[in-house]
């Protein structure tokens, strides 16, 4: 019944939606005339029903206006209380929101919104609310925190929006949100966005959603149309030497390269900045300002290249990127959806670029999988190939050059007697070779980089090992063991934890860490090694921080799990056939003894326990 009637009211153009004048006003200002394709099934499903939505779109499809105008339609500009609640993950993504319910309610007097995120005066927001506002745009953390002063009031919301929803729970929000949606009235309109669809997305719309109606414009998990994947295949040692190359071989390129940590992302600005290359990086060591500073030089295409990692990239809204580069792949296979989904938007081609060692292969057709799309395995280009790109885009760029005869014209006849000595020929090689010998001269007798099909096995192999402190890496327990999304500082003195949370809890890195930050407050404290056992977990802070670590976790708990913090001290060894890193192991009887049992046979004891 509801399909028909969602077919019934698709439209064609924003003018057959049945949105009021003076907000089809304030759109034909901003340039819209027709609606995408997930306005064009959202909007009327919001307008005409009372349904809860569940909506699969990428980022750069236009979900706020598809959520952002039916609110608008149906709010009382009368009422001054927050009718309409929007979160999001990340401040800037909140400030975009806000910015453009603005611009879509320019013609309707009386309609406020009113944006609150952390890292700005909580007293100013707290005031702006007070002062009256009909939408509420947030980030989980600011305004949970509002929501207990008693200065944001939702108990009378019509509508809640949860954007970018896989993310928030990605970045540790899960608690929030659950707290955020019991307080919020039951009688409410629930819409819900998300790029990917998780078990906790599910968890979420089965408990929190009643006739909740799914609304896609792609399959699950899968990648914006207008994008292609491609991905190269070289040694680990010979990573950044491909990363400069394929920056070389796209003169006009224009993207963001996502690297896992924090230390790798400034590693990888640092190195291209110093090869003459316009970039920088994004990463959670910078401030505010300093943050805001880089993300409005990029914006303004002042910046070619951003290096970045996930985190720090996420409410980063530019619609004209030409290219994702992986500089690895994410541990989590589904946060490439949201990586390749920041380019190709708007209407525009895009191209997702990783660049992977031997024995990622699988991933590949993980992803292939995954995302329902071909990825195709480029060759590293040589110096031939990328000397005549760059060769071509200077004649191009000479060619296509505006010349201003009337400021130029005294210098001429200077110019023309010191030059005149050299023909017609001679001058342009002259002139070519300004800028051109650079190159020539770098990528002489330049190494091909390309990983060999003979290689995988053998030689290639053996050189990654180097890198299985990353991902993969099997312990003396022969037990997978993991490295933290952030960067393992050699020069940190680490402490090592027990948490009586695993894999049977549902718990992975990423989940990990992010509870992790939620406890500790978004200290910015260096974490090193993750174990993800099955019924337990190890994980490394800085030792300094170990008071702190032990005192946040105390009366925790995780879905109502008690959770159990505590220092994870070394065991003597007592046999010489112990491995080394069962000396980490501490032998005590916690609170929940099943957490430490073994997942392993072994004899029975006199009281029916196993023992080994």
């Amino acid at each position: 019944m509801f399909r028909a009637l969602l077919e019934k009211f698709i439209m064609s153009t924003f003018k057959e939606t049945g949105l009021k004048d003076e907000i089809l006003s304030a759109i034909e200002l901003l340039g819209f005339e027709e609606p995408t394709p997930i306005q064009e099934k959202t909007i009327p499903a919001l307008l005409n029903s009372d349904n809860d939505i569940l909506a699969l779109a990428q980022t750069g499809t236009g979900k706020t206006a598809a959520f952002g105008l039916p609110i608008l339609n149906q709010v009382d500009l009368q009422e001054r209380s927050v009718q309409a609640l929007v979160l999001c993950p990340t401040r800037e993504l909140c400030m975009q929101i806000s910015k453009d319910i603005e611009s879509f309610s320019t013609k309707m007097k009386g309609l406020k919104t009113v944006a609150v995120y952390g890292g700005a005066s909580i007293t100013n927001q707290i005031r702006d609310i007070k002062n009256g506002g009909q939408i509420v745009v947030g980030t989980p953390g600011r305004t949970l925190d509002l929501i207990k002063r008693k200065a944001l009031k939702i108990g009378s919301i019509k509508w809640l929006v949860l954007d970018e929803a896989d993310e928030m729970l990605n970045m540790g929000f899960q608690e929030d949100l659950d707290a955020i949606l019991e307080t919020s009235p039951a009688e409410k309109q629930v819409m819900l966005f998300s790029a990917t669809m998780p078990k906790e997305i599910q968890r979420i719309a089965a408990k929190y959603m009643k006739g909740t109606v799914e609304i896609s414009v792609g399959k699950r998990n899968s990648g914006a149309e207008n994008v292609t994947h491609e991905y190269y295949m070289v040694n680990a040692r010979d990573r950044y030497a491909a990363l400069k190359r394929i920056a070389d071989i796209f003169p006009q390129i224009y993207g963001i390269i996502f690297c896992r940590t924090r230390m790798e992302t400034k590693e990888v600005a640092d190195k291209l900045i110093a090869d003459g290359y316009n970039a920088d990086a994004l990463h959670g060591d910078l401030s505010q300002a300093q943050r805001d500073h880089v993300m409005n030089r990029f914006r303004m295409k002042n910046l070619q290249l951003l290096v970045a990692t996930d985190v720090a990239a996420r409410g980063l809204d530019v619609n004209e990127l030409s290219h994702v580069i992986n500089y690895n792949l994410p541990d989590d296979l589904e946060a490439y959806v949201h990586r390749s989904g920041r380019t190709g938007r708007a209407g525009k081609n895009g191209l997702s670029v990783s660049i992977i060692h031997s024995r990622e292969g699988g991933k590949i057709k993980d992803l292939q999988r995954m995302t329902g799309k071909e990825f195709t395995r480029k060759m590293v280009p040589d110096g031939k190939e990328i000397c005549q790109k760059q060769l071509f885009k200077l004649i191009d760029k000479v060619e296509n050059i505006e010349v201003n005869d009337s400021e130029i014209e005294e210098f001429l006849p200077v110019i023309y007697k010191k030059l005149d000595w050299l023909s017609r020929e001679q001058l342009i090689k002259h002139f070519v070779s300004v800028e051109f010998n650079r190159f020539l001269e770098y990528y002489k007798d330049a190494p091909d980089l390309n990983v060999k099909a003979s290689d995988r096995s053998g030689r290639a192999e053996r050189s990654e090992r180097g890198e299985r402190g990353e991902r993969g890496e099997r312990n003396g327990r022969g037990e997978r063991s993991e490295r933290s999304s952030r960067s393992r500082n050699r020069d940190v003195n680490f402490s090592r934890f027990f948490i009586n949370l695993g894999s049977a809890h549902n718990v992975n890195v990423s989940t990990l860490l992010g509870y992790l930050n939620r406890n500790m407050k978004g200290q910015k404290i260096e974490i090193g090694k993750v174990d993800i056992m099955k019924k337990f977990s190890f994980f490394e802070m800085e030792k300094s921080f170990e008071n702190e670590v032990l005192s946040s976790f105390k009366n925790a708990d995780f879905d109502g799990k008690e959770i159990i913090v505590e220092v994870s001290k070394p065991e003597p060894i007592k046999t010489s056939t112990r491995s080394k890193d069962d000396s980490s192991f501490k032998k005590r009887k916690p609170k929940d003894d099943s957490s430490f049992r073994k997942e392993k046979s072994g004899s029975k004891n006199k009281y029916g326990k196993r023992k080994y």
